[in-house]
């Protein structure tokens, strides 16, 4: 088949968001929740890619609150420059802040406290007696998490003890999972599924693929937790995929460390080459605009795609719109010789929810990989663990 135009591409594609009173979106830079734009009180500085833990933490938390807020994106240090407009506001450039009736505050957790002393409480109260343990039990995991993850592995002894003292914790959370009567942390959503979401999404998509174990398929409560908060449309406009955690957290963490279980290679190769659906990193049905989601995003942004892309501007765009004609017709469309390595460098970089929903990432990718099997199976090249600058932002600035 004659790959489609991108007119007639265009054309295919009816996908519309509202992203300032719609759904939870990360391309949103102002949320009014059907309020007036004189009712903002808040900023919140968030990273350009939706990578920072602590940001989604502050993202969520006024997102369930309805809390009219604008967006300012920053960029994070293991990606790019950060902006001096931003150094002069928070001179440690960390992230997130936000400026509250024209003061700024740092600190994710300091935040949350400022943001509840004005706009009130999430349910329970980050102070609250039934919290503080909980937090803490965060932590307690967090760590844990770390040590496993985060150091080289010098003997299969030394990861089956680090493996069990994780799980050890984890026993804990489950622990306090039962003792609700839902599936949250307390008796109904609010402050602490908050704080748990960042890093145990971290843990589950890192953990599969670092270390072969997948911490949502093994754990009952865990799963039900996960299943709840994806009932969430707050959460799903947060939420990110294996792909992108699994890559994007090396140069946050200081380096993620791969054990030898075989589990592992089989969950990487997944992970890394598909199938993408058969990964257990969200479990709601699909949403049936997911494919025109993914062409829409890609139409906005195709000239800046091909542009930083190392191949030949003339091989990518037809081969960008031979996987995109695959993507939406199933008609297979024969890419030109050697753009193999030219789509995989853009299925590598899809990063979610910057970019896309977890769906329709999924079919960009799959796509453009079954694209690229018809010209060559040559591996795309690593991506960067020190650093992504390849994801630099300034690469998408008008």
């Amino acid at each position: 088949m004659t790959p489609l135009t991108w007119t007639e591409l265009e054309a295919l594609t009816d996908f519309q968001i509202d992203t300032t009173n719609g759904n939870t979106n990360s391309q949103s830079r102002l949320r009014l929740f059907g309020q007036s734009e004189s009712d903002v009180r808040v900023t919140l500085f968030r990273d350009h890619h939706a990578w920072c833990p602590y940001c989604q933490k502050v993202w969520l938390w006024l997102e369930e609150k309805q809390i009219p807020y604008r967006i300012e994106k920053v960029t994070m240090f293991c990606y790019g420059e950060k902006e001096s407009w931003y150094k002069h506001k928070v001179p440690s450039g960390m992230l997130p802040a936000i400026e509250l009736d024209g003061k700024i505050i740092t600190e994710s957790d300091e935040i949350l406290i400022a943001l509840e002393r004005v706009f009130g409480k999430l349910n329970h109260s980050m102070k609250d007696s039934l919290v503080m343990p909980l937090r803490k039990l965060e932590r307690l995991l967090f760590r844990a998490w770390c040590n496993w993850l985060c150091y080289p592995i010098t003997s299969e002894r030394q990861d089956q003890t680090l493996r069990q003292q994780f799980k050890d914790v984890v026993a804990m959370v489950e622990s306090a999972l039962a003792k609700t009567s839902g599936d949250y942390f307390l008796d109904q959503f609010g402050i602490v599924d908050v704080i748990f979401t960042p890093y145990v999404e971290r843990m589950n998509a890192s953990l599969y693929y670092y270390k072969g174990y997948s911490l949502r398929d093994e754990n009952p409560y865990l799963s039900h937790w996960f299943n709840a908060m994806e009932t969430r449309l707050t959460y799903r406009g947060t939420q990110s995929d294996f792909h992108t955690h699994a890559h994007d957290l090396p140069p946050q963490m200081g380096g993620c460390y791969r054990n030898n279980e075989p589990q592992t290679l089989i969950n990487q190769t997944k992970v890394d080459n598909g199938s993408w659906f058969e990964l257990p990193d969200v479990k709601y049905p699909e949403p049936e605009n997911a494919r025109a989601e993914a062409l829409y995003r890609v139409l906005k942004h195709r000239h800046n795609i091909i542009r930083i892309n190392p191949a030949e501007n003339s091989l990518i765009d037809q081969a960008l719109r031979c996987a995109l004609t695959f993507m939406v017709t199933q008609e297979v469309c024969v890419p030109p010789q050697d753009s193999d390595l030219a789509l995989r460098y853009l299925r590598d970089r899809i990063s979610v929810p910057r970019d896309m929903c977890i769906y329709a990432a999924k079919h960009l990718r799959e796509s453009l990989e079954k694209t690229a099997a018809l010209v060559g199976d040559r591996p795309s090249p690593p991506l960067p663990t020190s650093h992504r600058r390849d994801q630099d932002p300034a690469n998408f600035r008008s």
